[in-house]
């Protein structure tokens, strides 16, 4: 029996196609290496985005094709993950520390923003990666109840601030510095300013991944700071409902307008499942956030449940990825999360941290 050779291995692992990058790992060249010696073949593939949920399942997908090759006795497969800096905006300077920003929008309050914000810093750090989030909800700041976290971030130098960290997430928001009841009666230049400040004056420290939790709404704030603040991609956030779907579009656009890349759309609030009895309905109506992705041609990212339990667990301070590692909606956020920074990974990389700064001197 003849040795397999490179392209039919190849081939093999063509056949497996990642669901979080929509692509076979030959084609996303992030096969990096295959070494036959007879029967025996060695495979080494690099992940551009954090996959330890998935690490595991993708290399017997692929240890399964490559065995089907005639006269392959035995596959060992190495996956590692190696997350990379992506462009930002033309004219924007990358955030010191942050490889990338994820703006989480939507176009309306009560749509559960926050609560999946907080949710998918959480999943990318279960899931291997460096995370912060900055919440920049000025008016009504609530990242640090859903962390559990209170107290003043620290100050070495009076002049930048650390971020204040929670299950290994670092975190940056107004509510640390202001009291809890004190109203922000702000206007719009004073609040853009306010936030510039804190999302380039906190020390970020190796961070792949900075959740920016936005305010809802398309108005001022909003623009200014995707406009301002070095963004990677977005992901817009809506229930299956008309009226939410209707200022999700307009957050959308805001992004397109701005020249920031939408990664996708997560229909929160999708179905309920009754405690009692278990009849599951959807509450909000059916399908709204599919339909929207296909036709503004974005990835359709997942839904979440209306659960009580998600609520309960935010409003603890225990958000839902750490309070019940285990369960289904926990895997939920998890598989966005992967969806997410996969298709991050398919984008053009910012390579200007590779170059040296170079300084004439005419003295």
């Amino acid at each position: 029996m003849a040795d397999p050779t490179k392209d039919q291995v190849e081939a093999a692992l063509a056949r497996v196609v990642d669901p979080h990058i929509d692509s076979d790992l030959v084609a996303a060249k992030a096969v990096k290496n295959i070494a036959i010696d007879g029967g025996s073949v060695k495979i080494e593939v690099v992940l551009g985005y954090p996959a330890l949920g998935w690490c595991e399942k993708l290399a017997v997908q692929l240890r399964d094709e490559v065995l089907k090759v005639d006269g392959v006795t035995d596959v060992d497969i190495d996956i590692q993950t190696k997350i990379a800096a992506h462009a930002v905006q033309k004219g924007v300077e990358p955030l010191k520390g942050v490889k990338n920003v994820i703006a989480v929008a939507s176009g309306k309050g009560g749509v559960g923003k926050s609560t999946v914000s907080v949710n998918l810093a959480l999943a990318l750090a279960a899931e291997g990666a460096t995370v912060g989030i900055m919440d920049a909800d000025i008016y009504g700041p609530s990242q640090p109840r859903m962390l559990g976290l209170s107290g003043r971030p620290d100050s070495d130098d009076g002049q930048s601030l650390e971020p204040m960290v929670a299950y290994k997430i670092q975190s940056m928001s107004i509510g640390y510095l202001v009291d809890q009841d004190q109203p922000m009666i702000w206007r719009g230049p004073m609040v853009t300013q306010a936030l510039d400040q804190l999302i380039h004056e906190t020390n970020w420290k190796d961070v792949d991944y900075l959740i920016i939790d936005l305010p809802p709404g398309t108005g001022d704030v909003q623009l200014t700071l995707a406009q301002k603040i070095p963004v990677s991609g977005a992901v817009i956030v809506t229930t299956p409902q008309e009226i939410a779907l209707l200022d999700a579009r307009k957050g959308l656009k805001m992004f397109e307008k701005v020249e920031v890349p939408v990664l996708g759309i997560v229909e929160n609030m999708s179905t309920h499942v009754c405690s009692s009895c278990g009849h599951e309905e959807h509450i909000f109506g059916a399908g709204g956030g599919v339909k929207m992705a296909e036709q503004a041609d974005v990835t359709f990212l997942g839904a979440l449940p209306l659960d009580m339990r998600i609520r309960e667990e935010t409003d603890n301070g225990r958000p839902t990825v750490v309070a019940e590692p285990e369960s289904t909606i926990a895997q939920s956020y998890r598989a966005i999360a992967r969806r997410v920074a996969g298709k991050l990974s398919m984008q053009a990389k910012n390579f200007a941290a590779r170059f040296p700064s170079i300084v004439i001197d005419n003295a």
